[in-house]
């Protein structure tokens, strides 16, 4: 018997022991970040939303952590070859991930991944959200979403809807549409944003769900008419502007996001570190001026409500991608 309360006293104390030891690892391991230069890698080309808003953080982030934030722009195959990069990458916190839309969209889409969008990262910060803008040409005869599914029914397959690619949150938000409303509109896909919103304005496809800063100018310049935002709030920066909810459709709730994620593993206090110094970043008012007056909304939301957005998004996109059978090779 006294042996029995000898050995659960020292199964005790080795416990009471580990937690201080814990503790200390992970405070060392906050204190120890950045042990370095700090790496964003943006998978997409320099000019893009992430490469533009991750220039401006970093210059904000490199003069409070006092080391330099390298921008590593890794373009390619839907967003997937730089994500692959950060996935593979030490989980310390060095290399991090300007994550979008397009990392749940793939998750679901890509019928092969090197890595595993759930699994491999740890979600730091959702810094900034930012509504679609639904736009057609002006010469569409709609006014109105109403008017425009309308139109869609009466002729079947003729109108068509331009994306940045096949499984990307452009397209997905038109699936949407298609599923929600019932309509036959032929999907155009192009080679990213701008040469999708080019041939919109010249009258060579008829819609798009594009992403408000990027179609805001064509709106105020007239090139371009706006039926909808997809957020379920309307945007200040077009306040007359209806949404998809007030639209006919309440369940209609897309938006386009930008995140920082790190290497699954990297421990707990690097991420909040991660996150407090990008979280000031991200409300600088340069940083805000950039985005925010064109209808981006600053988020600087924790790792825990960036979770469970990205757990909502992977829920909808996968229920969308098997409605209408939308697979990437």
């Amino acid at each position: 018997m006294e042996m029995m309360r000898r050995r659960t006293f020292l199964s005790l104390g080795a416990g009471a022991l580990a937690a201080p030891a814990l503790a200390r690892t992970s405070w060392a391991a906050a204190d120890a970040w950045p042990n370095g230069p700090v790496q964003i890698t943006v998978p997409f080309p320099p000019g893009s939303a992430s490469d533009i808003l991750s220039r401006a953080m970093g210059a904000h982030m490199s003069e409070a952590i006092r080391q330099p934030v390298i921008i590593d722009n890794r373009p390619g195959a839907g967003g997937t070859i730089g994500t692959d990069v950060v996935a593979k990458a030490k989980p310390d916190g060095q290399t991090l991930l300007m994550a979008t839309a397009a990392h749940t969209i793939t998750a679901v889409t890509y019928r092969k991944l090197p890595f595993d969008a759930k699994k491999d990262f740890s979600p730091a910060i959702l810094l900034t959200t930012m509504p679609l803008l639904l736009v057609v040409h002006p010469s569409v005869k709609a006014n109105s979403v109403k008017e425009l599914v309308a139109l869609a029914k009466a002729e079947p397959g003729k109108i068509s809807f331009a994306s940045s690619g096949v499984g990307t949150s452009h397209q997905m938000a038109s699936e949407l549409l298609k599923v929600m409303a019932g309509v036959d509109i032929v999907h155009v896909p192009y080679r990213g944003s701008a040469p999708a919103q080019l041939d919109l304005t010249a009258g060579r496809v008829d819609m798009m769900f594009d992403n408000i800063v990027a179609s805001i100018n064509q709106v105020r310049a007239g090139k371009l008419k706006p039926l909808a935002v997809s957020s379920k709030e309307r945007s200040k920066a077009l306040p007359d502007v209806p949404t998809m909810g007030e639209s006919g459709y309440p369940d209609f709730d897309v938006s386009a996001w930008f995140g920082l994620m790190a290497p699954a593993g990297t421990p707990d206090a690097v991420i909040q570190k991660v996150a407090a110094v990008s979280a000031d970043a991200v409300k600088s008012p340069d940083v805000t001026k950039l985005f925010v007056g064109d209808g981006a909304v600053v988020a600087a939301k924790p790792a825990a409500d960036f979770q469970a957005m990205l757990d909502a998004d992977y829920e909808r996109w996968d229920a969308v991608a098997r409605e209408r059978n939308i697979q990437v090779d």
